[in-house]
């Protein structure tokens, strides 16, 4: 059965609806296939990573749905900025070590309950504008909750994100674990399985990447 979408909490739409001009003029922010990602049911996108800005960018290309963030443990130390970001979505992670399992389980209950999460899938920021090698962490999640990823790119004139350069950012067809060649029957995830998955959305993000023009 098809997990429905919740409403759009009120402060979120209102906190996006201020920022969406203020983002588009400085980024120049332009969307392509924004519509890939259905107004009902659970799903993942993956995309890469280029600044601080991207969780924005991601929800304003997103009108329809509320999107969730995997945040930087840091940020939430303080009270009121860390109820001003779980608001808008957000949602700890401490970074290090290994993987944060509480982090993994916190998306796999969004997923469960329909929502839509976003995750930067390289794990930190490019500085130099190229793609870096992905993580697994979202096909861990992806296998344990048999939930379809969007492959999202965000591509900046000139590699690199600046204020009044332009802004490019690309949705892909979604794709099930199951094309991607995890294995969600069975229960314990093949690692192989999980980093060739990854490989396979890096390579979506940059076949999309290859069609932009500026």
């Amino acid at each position: 059965m098809e997990r429905n979408k919740k409403q759009i909490p009120w402060f979120y739409s209102f906190a996006r609806g201020v920022v969406t001009p203020i983002i588009s003029l400085l980024y120049r922010v332009k969307f392509t296939n924004r519509d890939n990602i259905p107004e009902n049911g659970a799903y993942i996108i993956i995309s890469n990573h280029l600044s601080n800005v991207d969780p924005v960018i991601m929800g304003m290309g997103q009108r329809k749905r509320k999107l969730h963030f995997m945040a930087k443990a840091e940020l939430f130390k303080n009270k009121f900025f860390a109820g001003l970001i779980t608001a808008l979505g957000a949602f700890p992670v401490f970074r290090g070590e290994g993987v944060d399992q509480e982090a993994i389980s916190t998306g796999e209950d969004i997923l469960k309950e329909g929502g839509v999460m976003v995750i930067f899938f390289e794990g930190k920021r490019s500085k130099t504008g190229e793609f870096l090698r992905p993580k697994t962490g979202a096909m861990l999640i992806a296998h344990a909750t048999n939930t379809p990823i969007v492959p999202a790119c965000i591509t900046p004139e000139k590699k690199l994100m600046k204020v009044f350069r332009k802004t490019r950012v690309s949705f892909g067809e979604p794709v099930t674990p199951e094309q991607l060649g995890i294995d969600v029957n069975n229960p314990v995830p093949n690692p192989r399985e999980l980093r060739n998955a990854s490989k396979k959305v890096m390579g979506m993000l940059e076949e999309m990447r290859s069609k932009e023009v500026f």
